[in-house]
């Protein structure tokens, strides 16, 4: 059984950057063919995928969001990490991690395989 945890403060500072890591369990993150992505639902609003590291290291990114966001690694503890630069208001969200065996930009709940329970992020000063 594959299980994904998110960590991280649950409170950042307008223009600071957001922090998180996805701890995995169950399966290496270096498994062939498989991606970790990042996904955020902010409040009233549905879900959006930020990007996902795959199996390679190679990272995808959304558009709309590249020029923020950075995904990463760390093999040794099986852990991938998000970090969104400059915030807003507008980065106030549930943050989940998530696995799936193919590149998904468009998040649905049924897109992927695993999901972790989600860590609530609040941008305010």
């Amino acid at each position: 059984q594959v299980q994904l945890q998110e960590s991280g403060p649950g409170l950042v500072k307008p223009s600071q950057t957001l922090s998180l890591t996805c701890t995995v369990s169950g399966d290496s993150i270096t498994t062939d063919y498989y991606y970790w992505n990042w996904i955020r639902q902010p409040p009233g609003k549905g879900l959006e995928w930020m990007g996902a590291i795959a199996s390679s290291g190679s990272t995808y990114y959304s558009p709309f969001l590249k020029s923020r966001t950075t995904i990463s690694r760390d093999t040794s503890k099986n852990q991938f990490t998000l970090q969104l630069s400059s915030v807003t208001t507008e980065d106030t969200a549930v943050y989940y991690c998530a696995s799936s065996e193919r590149l998904i930009s468009i998040a649905t709940i049924d897109a992927y395989d695993y999901w972790g329970q989600g860590t609530q992020v609040t941008v305010s000063s």
